[in-house]
């Protein structure tokens, strides 16, 4: 069995089938990979990389979408990540290598990139997850990963690897100018215990999902008032962006 097949096999429990991609369709996906620079041997692939579930969800039997592409690309865009940092960042050490991968792989930051290639424009969503908007966060951050995953799959590493240092080559010249990226939970503590008597706590907003796959949005709040809101993949991260645009109305952040 092949990567490909690999990667495509039918999860267990459930049918899945090819979709039938029309020639507006086709048009659409060759104009965006043209966009984002990478020719792709099958369209298909990609296709697949911009199908949310509850677009799928939609055809009997289902469509294939992109959960599985994105589980690829999340690996993918890691260890692109990783490399990058290990050849050109030396002075830094593991622990340190792992916050600035971490800083740099983040929701706020996919979500960034996805909109500066239109990503949300060819995404194919359910009625449903329309409601959101083709701007939610979460499905742009997957999708983001997912196409990560088609390049990879469809490409090879090399193509796949030079996209990422690309299309994050202003994230990795911002940390080359400021650093390490800031614990922002615990910078904003550091404010507040010096701002005695205010308090600082954090409270869970929502939780969007099935248990293997939820996306949680959260709130940082000073003396009970919200300051800031944040969105992620899980608690810690929806806290840390809640934290960063708390301080970010607070006028501490460049």
């Amino acid at each position: 069995m092949t990567i490909d097949e690999k990667i495509f096999e039918t999860p267990e429990g459930e049918a899945l089938v090819d979709d039938i991609i029309t020639d507006e369709r086709r048009e659409d996906l060759e104009a965006f990979a043209a966009s984002i620079g990478v020719k792709f041997s099958h369209i298909e692939t990609l296709h697949v990389a911009l199908t949310h579930k509850s677009y799928a969800n939609e055809f009997e039997p289902r469509i294939k979408y992109n959960e599985r592409l994105e589980f690829l690309g999340d690996a993918v865009l890691g260890l692109a990540t990783a490399t990058y940092l290990f050849k050109h960042f030396t002075h830094l050490k593991e622990g340190e290598l792992t916050k600035t991968r971490s800083g740099i792989v983040r929701q706020s930051t996919l979500t960034r990139v996805a909109d500066e290639i239109n990503l949300g424009d060819y995404l194919l969503l359910g009625p449903t997850e329309l409601l959101y908007g083709r701007g939610r966060d979460s499905n742009l951050e997957d999708a983001m990963e997912a196409v990560i995953g088609a390049i990879y799959l469809d490409r090879g590493w090399e193509v796949a690897r030079d996209y990422i240092f690309r299309q994050f080559a202003n994230e990795f010249e911002h940390v080359k100018i400021t650093g390490i990226p800031k614990d922002y939970k615990s910078k904003l503590q550091e404010i507040i215990q010096s701002n005695p008597p205010a308090k600082l706590s954090y409270a869970e907003l929502n939780a969007i999902g099935p248990d293997h796959d939820r996306t949680f949005e959260a709130a940082a709040l000073i003396d009970g008032k919200i300051f800031g809101r944040g969105v992620g993949r899980s608690k810690k991260a929806a806290e840390q962006e809640a934290a960063r645009m708390a301080l970010q109305k607070m006028g501490e952040l460049d």
